[in-house]
């Protein structure tokens, strides 16, 4: 196990018309973690499933794409469920959580995660609801310093009844990351009134000025751009490869999973190697997810690219 990922998984509900729905396995970490596995890296997922008729069909769904489930828990518990109604430029939500089988996560021991394990992920909707939030929370904290941990939040505000009080437990988690990964649209709940840079700038300070908090921060664009901001440094931006989107449901969750993929191909497995990643590397980095994020929109639902697939649009 190289990438471990800590999080929701659910079923995404997907409105094709009126009030007809087409099921997805989904949940942004149970994405991360099948486009981690098909970019050809050894994944591992931690959560807790339900026992139901959608709980199989999620477990099915992780190891039919080569996850590796050790830490997955069982639960009767229902499934987490998720309706979604496209628009052309984004994805409204209705989210289906209480009492179900990924928010009761709280394993009494937290997972032992392997040596060979680089990269801890988190973030989602996993971290708004107790009990789950506040273990995963405790789980990331633990791993600091044996692993490089990358948080996306992925916010859904219709999830989010106060956002002032979301907002004040950020420090918390920035704390426990050394990579930050967010879009120009969650950056409006995350820094309200404040520029991409801006925000990078105010996440960035703590680990610049000598405290704990995020090494690179990494902020998404949609189909414009995808840059990675350093203190003391010039943000380094790249430009998706130009496609006709049939979804974007899972494109930031398959960008966080590149990232974390292509940074072990660039040898980098401690947090302090952030820091000398040269500029050519990173923005190998940043158009290694880009492309793979790209890949995923050209296909209806979640549904991220195989390292060969993936290869084959590098080298265009």
């Amino acid at each position: 196990m190289r990438i471990a990922l800590a999080g929701e998984a659910l079923i995404d509900f997907t409105c094709s018309s009126g009030l007809s729905f087409e099921g997805h396995e989904g949940g942004a970490l149970t994405n991360s973690a099948i486009a981690a596995a098909r970019l050809g890296q050894a994944t591992g997922f931690i959560t807790q499933l339900s026992t139901d008729m959608f709980g199989e069909r999620l477990l099915q769904h992780l190891q039919g794409n080569g996850v590796d489930t050790q830490f997955v828990l069982r639960s009767a518990a229902p499934s987490t469920l998720a309706f979604v109604a496209r628009t052309p430029t984004t994805n409204h939500y209705a989210f289906y959580t209480k009492g179900t089988a990924d928010t009761l996560w709280a394993p009494e021991e937290l997972p032992a995660l392997p040596d060979s394990c680089r990269f801890l992920h988190f973030g989602g909707i996993s971290i708004l609801t107790d009990p789950a939030a506040t273990r995963i929370t405790e789980m990331v904290e633990a791993q600091r310093g044996k692993r490089i941990v990358l948080f996306d939040p992925n916010v859904r505000p219709s999830l989010i009844p106060d956002m002032d009080a979301y907002r004040a437990k950020q420090p918390r988690w920035l704390a426990a990351s050394d990579v930050l990964k967010f879009s120009d649209e969650d950056a409006a709940y995350l820094a309200p009134g404040k520029s991409l840079a801006e925000a990078a700038a105010m996440f960035l300070a703590p680990h610049a000025s000598g405290g704990q908090g995020p090494r690179a921060v990494v902020v998404t664009r949609g189909g414009d751009s995808a840059g990675v901001y350093r203190a003391g440094q010039a943000v380094l931006e790249v430009k998706p490869p130009k496609i006709t989107v049939a979804d974007t449901i899972g494109a930031g969750d398959t960008f966080a999973a590149g990232i974390s993929v292509a940074l072990l191909e660039q040898g980098v497995e401690h947090a302090a190697q952030l820091d000398a990643l040269s500029d050519d590397a990173w923005r190998e980095v940043l158009r290694f997810a880009a492309t793979a994020a790209a890949l995923n929109c050209t296909r209806e639902g979640c549904d991220p690219p195989t390292r060969a697939e993936l290869q084959a649009a590098l080298l265009k």
